[in-house]
């Protein structure tokens, strides 16, 4: 993305200036307090919304990952991972042998190939969200831009997903994910977006960026890093210090 902004017609600009680099087998995590654009600049990302500003180019398709939200029509999850082939597949033609045995391919590569005839409005969420990321991968695009892939999940069901990404990344994958928890951001990604305000979008290494300052600044609320050591590694633990926050509105 290059001097990237958007705004919808008659209104304030969302962001403006926004420029970074996914390379492939990398995370890049956008980060931000809800209504600051970071699904808008995904979707941008994955040319479902055409930038006023600036311009996106990608060395291939970028599948896209919505956030999972159920549906309405009572497909079998094989046949919502199929969509994904969709450019592949002509105009009023149907599914090939070798569209089918890629939307296969992508289910048991996520794990899911048990749910290939289970309806997807009857499926958990973190479900959903699996049969949603087989879609993307079975388009055979190089990027994944992803929003809030975790929403609405316990941990456990986050974890898997984290895990899933971090397996794609090593495969090469370029992946582009919107995420209202930093310390995902810390686990998985190498570099960070942070939305400040509309002109002022803060882009580097996720281990420089995601600073007590600057994320205590992101999201008005007293946030610390932890430093620890597991399995002989160093990590880092994200602390939110909620009482101080209500200290500050009761002042």
């Amino acid at each position: 993305m290059d001097g990237v902004g958007f705004r919808y017609p008659g209104r304030d600009w969302i962001f403006q200036g926004v420029s970074f680099c996914v390379a492939p087998g990398s995370v890049t995590a956008v980060l931000g307090p809800n209504g600051r654009g970071k699904t808008t600049l995904v979707r941008c990302a994955a040319g479902l919304l055409k930038p006023q500003e600036g311009e996106v180019r990608s060395d291939g398709m970028v599948g896209y990952v919505p956030q999972a939200h159920g549906g309405s029509f009572a497909f079998r999850a094989f046949d919502m991972v199929v969509l994904g082939r969709v450019r592949q597949i002509h105009v009023f033609g149907t599914p090939s042998r070798g569209d089918r045995v890629a939307a296969i391919d992508a289910m048991e590569r996520v794990g899911i190939a048990d749910l290939r005839d289970r309806q997807f409005p009857t499926l958990s969420g973190g479900e959903q969200q699996l049969v949603l990321i087989a879609r993307a991968i079975a388009s055979e695009s190089p990027v994944l831009a992803l929003d809030e892939p975790t929403m609405g999940l316990d941990l456990r069901n986050q974890a898997q997903i984290l895990s899933l990404l971090r397996k794609l990344v090593t495969d090469g994958i370029a992946v582009l994910l919107t995420t209202h928890h930093p310390d995902h951001a810390l686990y998985l990604a190498d570099s960070v977006v942070l939305m400040m305000g509309p002109d002022d979008i803060r882009t580097g290494a996720a281990d420089e960026m995601l600073t007590d300052t600057a994320l205590s600044a992101l999201y008005d609320i007293e946030v610390q890093t932890l430093d620890y050591r597991q399995n002989g590694l160093d990590q880092r633990a994200i602390i939110t210090r909620y009482d101080d926050r209500l200290k500050r509105r009761e002042q």
